[in-house]
């Protein structure tokens, strides 16, 4: 069975490239993450999290090439993944791309390329070099959207009061946000928040 080689398609707008890797990565590491901002609320032995957004997965890896065999300088390999940096005239922008290996089809833009070259030719010329790629995760904005799983407070709600309930808690579980208590609060007509009854019934406003 032969050798599937890993392959970066390039989206240049107009038309398409593919750059085969000479040789497959060895390994290759993804990296993914949340951010969050944490707020600082009185009386609480420790801060509330709220979620802000989803980090662009980061995908990472060494590209081996090797020309000594052939004699011919590797940079005529290497130029064209460091040149997925460069602004496409058609675009305005470095090129959207896909590294495709097997099962892995990763979607994103090239954010960084460092070079070693560790094999020279007597003349200087190099032959052997190893690149080290990181590719971000690119999505359009409506192609994020659809992805959104959580359901948005575009709605009013009604919220019976628990034994405990604090209007923060209530903002954090609603709107992802204890900051936004006092919405509820004029809604509700509330002036002391700290005086609730279990089993009240509250509004939870739609947020416009």
């Amino acid at each position: 069975m032969a050798l599937k080689k890993a392959m970066i398609i390039v989206d240049k707008g107009n038309s398409t490239e593919n750059i085969e890797v000479l040789f497959n990565p060895s390994e290759y590491t993804l990296d993914t993450s949340n951010k969050y901002a944490w707020h600082t609320i009185p009386g609480l032995s420790m801060p509330i999290g709220q979620f802000v957004s989803g980090e662009t997965t980061q995908l990472t890896m060494d590209i081996f090439f090797d020309t000594f065999e052939k004699g011919t300088d590797v940079r005529a390999y290497t130029r064209k993944i460091s040149g997925l940096l460069d602004v496409e005239k058609d675009l305005h922008a470095p090129p959207i791309c896909r590294f495709v290996w097997g099962s892995m089809d990763f979607k994103g833009v090239v954010e960084k390329v460092s070079q070693k070259f560790t094999m020279f030719l007597d003349s200087g010329i190099p032959v052997r070099a190893t690149l080290k790629v990181t590719f971000r995760s690119w999505q359009t904005k409506k192609e994020q959207l659809q992805l959104i799983p959580r359901q948005s407070a575009d709605r009013t709600k009604q919220k019976t009061v628990r034994q405990g309930d604090q209007l923060w808690m209530i903002a954090a579980e609603e709107y992802e946000d204890p900051g936004m208590w006092r919405e509820i609060a004029k809604a509700n007509g509330i002036d002391n928040p700290r005086l609730m009854q279990a089993g009240r019934k509250l509004t939870v406003p739609r947020l416009e």
